[in-house]
């Protein structure tokens, strides 16, 4: 049975169904319970390997079109080396790419944030 993809007109929410081709009842929202959905194109994934990955990152045209004065150029940079990288990378580093993408700059986001402590 295939997934497919909605938002949730309603409530905002992306949910996920899994719908079989005959099953013709009406689609609600798990979070709200609206009908309200409106499908949406999923993803494709590429898989990749790892050393394709890192050969990626270390191509120098990826870092086309970087302004590093520029916060919300980092931040697009940011997204895209998060997406190559395949991983989530935390709800800090999302904070942090949107406060960036809403314009501020990095040392106001570490200040407020402080530095994130590496356990070894």
């Amino acid at each position: 049975m295939p997934i497919y993809e909605y938002r949730c007109q309603s409530c905002g929410r992306r949910i996920s169904l899994l719908r079989s081709l005959s099953d013709e009842s009406p689609l609600r929202c798990t979070a709200c319970g609206s009908q309200e959905l409106k499908r949406l194109i999923s993803k494709v994934a590429i898989l990749k390997s790892e050393e394709s990955r890192l050969e990626s990152l270390a191509d120098p045209s990826s870092l086309a079109g970087l302004d590093e004065n520029d916060p919300r150029s980092l931040a697009r940079w940011m997204r895209k080396m998060g997406r190559e990288m395949g991983e989530d990378l935390g709800p800090e580093f999302d904070e942090m790419v949107d406060r960036l993408e809403a314009g501020e700059s990095p040392e106001e986001i570490e200040g407020s944030m402080g530095e994130f402590e590496e356990t070894v």
